[in-house]
């Protein structure tokens, strides 16, 4: 896995070994950051689940003024150190704890422009995520959130929490849904 574009184009990234995570792979991330490319300059970007931190890393390459890196495991967290470290990118911050508890703690301190997230597939983490965010003052009607999930993923109770569903990409084995808070 590889940094795509930007300042730290063409670098290697480490991930975690054996199957605690699904590294997203080089061609859909590249996929991906084309959607994005006009979002990211001067963002403040959360990667959530965030695994070896390759969304959130190439968000800073790309431009973005900051990402907070979020992921409950511990050796995850400190791939992502490793991967900012190595690339050279500054503006990171790694947060080793529950995403909701560091939605939390992030809440009053921070307001995103995009939020990734990628949790693990069929357990719904998502949406509890996406009910989370809503009631937060961490996001705008502005803020673009991305959700990596499998093909299988009901979102049909998207606008029911408040969300409009604004794109979705799908993919050989998962799909890319971006929605938005809708507009009061």
């Amino acid at each position: 896995m590889r940094v795509i574009a930007g300042k730290a184009r063409r670098l290697n990234l480490e991930t975690l070994p054996g199957l605690e995570t699904r590294p997203t792979t080089d061609r859909i991330k590249e996929t991906l950051f084309n959607i994005l490319q006009a979002d990211i300059p001067g963002s403040s970007f959360l990667d959530l689940f965030a695994g070896s931190g390759a969304i959130g890393i190439e968000a800073l390459s790309r431009g973005a003024e900051k990402a907070v890196f979020v992921d409950k495991n511990p050796k995850a967290c400190a791939c992502i150190r490793r991967n900012l470290e190595f690339t050279r990118l500054s503006g990171g911050q790694v947060l080793n704890m529950d995403v909701m508890q560091a939605l939390r703690s992030l809440e009053g301190r921070a307001v995103f422009d995009c939020v990734f997230m990628d949790p693990p597939y069929g357990k719904e983490l998502e949406k509890e995520a996406l009910q989370a965010l809503f009631r937060s003052s961490l996001i705008t009607a502005d803020t673009l959130i991305i959700a990596e999930a499998s093909l299988e993923t009901d979102f049909s109770y998207l606008s029911s929490i408040g969300y409009r569903l604004v794109r979705e990409k799908t993919y050989k084995t998962n799909k890319h849904i971006f929605v938005q808070k809708e507009r009061e």
